[in-house]
């Protein structure tokens, strides 16, 4: 999906009051401009102040603690910061750096061109030392991805992949909510733009082989 047509659909998602996204919360300003907070420090007055899209990458980078975050769709997004924005372009990089790929994958789920990939079919891909990973049972993957994918403390993506060509859901221990693009996974019931996933990412496959290598030990 092109940069302008990303834009072009923001800008709609926001008229229609999709207004955020995973833990942010975007403000649309009178003069065009957008101002961006994280979700839980919307009435704070204390916040640092930031005014350029790249600034986006910096914060996404480490939580509150100051670790860093290899899942960007974790909910550990780190508090304390206000990015106000020109215009809808520097909005588009700085929601691609907090969540990357997600505005791309919703536009082209709305248009019926996102193709989700099954777990089976992710795992059976593997090489090199991953490889192991396509072993997991159906047991263990249902218990691994129930575990990792969790809303609450797992990852705030929406999945839309199965667990095979067969399965209607990617985990039995997951709700029906996870795998809605309507709910807002923070569980706070805003209308949201959806993080949405169409396949396993890595940091899942790497679970999955260090699950193999345990019940192989």
């Amino acid at each position: 999906m092109s940069a302008l047509a990303q834009e072009s659909a923001l800008g709609s998602w926001l008229a229609a009051g999709l207004r955020c996204i995973g833990q942010i919360a975007i403000e649309c300003n009178e003069d065009g401009s957008f101002t961006l907070v994280h979700r839980d420090d919307a009435s704070r007055n204390d916040l640092r102040h930031c005014e350029c899209a790249e600034d986006a990458g910096e914060i996404a980078r480490f939580d509150d603690a100051g670790n860093y975050r290899p899942l960007k769709t974790a909910p550990n997004l780190r508090h304390g910061w206000r990015l106000v924005l020109p215009e809808v372009t520097a909005l588009r990089i700085a929601l691609d750096l907090f969540y990357p790929g997600r505005l791309a994958a919703f536009l082209a789920w709305e248009q019926s061109a996102l193709i989700a990939t099954p777990l089976r079919a992710t795992l059976e891909r593997q090489t090199g030392m991953y490889r192991a990973s396509a072993k997991i049972s159906d047991g263990d993957a249902d218990t691994l991805v129930g575990n990792f994918w969790r809303s609450d403390g797992g990852c705030l993506r929406t999945i839309l992949w199965k667990r095979d060509e067969k399965d209607a859901v990617a985990s039995t221990r997951l709700p029906s909510e996870k795998f809605d693009p309507r709910f807002d996974q923070t569980g706070s019931g805003a209308a949201v733009i959806p993080l949405l996933c169409q396949e396993a990412c890595n940091l899942l496959v790497a679970e999955a082989r260090k699950t193999v290598r345990v019940g192989a030990e």
